[in-house]
């Protein structure tokens, strides 16, 4: 069996990131990755500007009360600062040239006369926002393969940009197979089971930022199998099944698979979620998920996940980066698999620790309800509380 860096390492090899890119609108480009590096063509701030309300004045001479000669508020030209006199200025305001520092509001009196005095005096720079202090031109500000955020957005704003170049959402079709499967709202006949794995595998492709093409349900039968690939590869960079890539007699997408393109399937050292297969129809990669709810879900965090990630032009390296303590005994190993807990992060003495849902069997999907995250065990290792886990948090 193949374990799962192997597994991990083999997938991520082969995720052909995009390479095409489409410029949107800022509002738009919220959370789509982008394609490549911003820089900016201006300072931010484009001057010297004012922290606060208050008085922009020289230092060496705010120790008597001075007249206002000038009023400064933000977006307006001011004057040199004249000689013997403060500014009264607004936040964002523009400096003006000979003051070197700026008094807030609530450090200084305005006498009957109009004349202001300051209680502290004041230190040169004090409450002056430089220019560039933010941004300077020239500086890359955004690196590609970065899915940005609404403050990413706000930084190209800042320097003036409408759009930037993204990637193209990766295009992900799923069907499911089986003729045993029943959408929810049916009624059950003998035999038959509510499809869930449609309802937690759709919704993750989305909160990763595919754009999930739904092509429904198939039978257990191989010609509509091969058409419904055959539709798949028309659209999409990535076909996902569910179940129907084992040898049984009634699994036909694996025969499908290998008559349309080529398939690889594994026997991976993970628990929950043994099988795995990979291959490709057409110019679409394909991934055949186990077909049990839990296995799938485990294995869309731990296999799916990175390599569409990468795919997108995201994701470097194993997914699983922090480390925390365990809050529970684990002392029923599995000798020859990796295990995947499903866990839940919580506030412990001395900070986030890790626990334990107390039924992993690979049939209870309520443990990948309640749980926010899997933590990564090696075979045959046992686990004592404090001992420290790689964590992954679940998309």
């Amino acid at each position: 069996m193949l374990s799962y860096q192997e597994a991990l390492a083999w997938l991520l090899e082969r995720a052909r990131p995009l390479n095409t890119h489409q410029n949107l609108s800022l509002l738009q480009a919220a959370g789509r990755v982008l394609a490549q590096p911003v820089t900016a063509t201006i300072d931010v701030p484009p001057h010297d500007n004012s922290a606060m309300d208050g008085y922009a004045v020289r230092c060496a001479e705010s120790g008597a009360p001075l007249p206002v000669s000038q009023r400064i508020p933000a977006g307006s030209a001011p004057q040199a600062l004249a000689a013997g006199s403060v500014a009264r200025i607004f936040t964002g305001a523009p400096i003006p040239d000979g003051a070197d520092a700026v008094i807030m509001q609530e450090q200084a009196v305005v006498g009957e006369d109009g004349q202001v005095a300051f209680s502290a005096a004041p230190q040169a720079g004090q409450n002056i926002r430089r220019r560039g202090e933010d941004i300077a031109a020239g500086q890359t500000i955004l690196a590609p393969g970065r899915r940005l955020t609404p403050a990413d957005l706000g930084l190209a704003a800042s320097i003036g940009l409408a759009r930037l170049p993204v990637r193209p959402q990766l295009r992900v079709a799923v069907f499911f197979t089986g003729d045993e499967l029943v959408e929810p709202g049916q009624p059950l006949a003998a035999g038959q089971i509510y499809n869930s794995n449609r309802f937690w595998l759709i919704p993750a492709l989305h909160k990763l930022g595919c754009e999930v093409i739904d092509l429904g349900h198939v039978g257990d039968a191989l010609e509509p199998t091969r058409q419904l690939l055959r539709d798949a590869a028309a659209v999409a960079d990535v076909i996902v099944t569910c179940g129907g890539v084992s040898v049984g007699e009634e699994d036909h997408v694996k025969a499908a698979v290998e008559a349309e393109g080529e398939l690889t399937l594994w026997k991976l050292a993970i628990k929950p979620g043994k099988p795995l297969a990979f291959g490709k129809v057409g110019d679409a990669d394909f991934i055949g998920l186990p077909g049990n709810p839990v296995s799938g879900y485990v294995t869309l965090q731990t296999l799916l996940r990175p390599f569409l990630l990468r795919r997108m032009g995201l994701m470097d390296g194993a997914p699983f980066a922090p480390r925390f303590p365990a809050a529970f005994v684990w002392d029923r190993p599995d000798s020859k698999r990796s295990e995947f807990l499903r866990v839940r992060k919580v506030a412990g003495a001395s900070g986030w620790e890790l626990q334990l849902y107390p039924q992993q069997g690979s049939g209870v999907l309520m443990s990948c309800a309640w749980a926010d995250g899997l933590a990564w065990v090696q075979p045959a290792q046992r686990i004592q509380p404090g001992d420290e886990l790689p964590y992954l948090e679940l998309a």
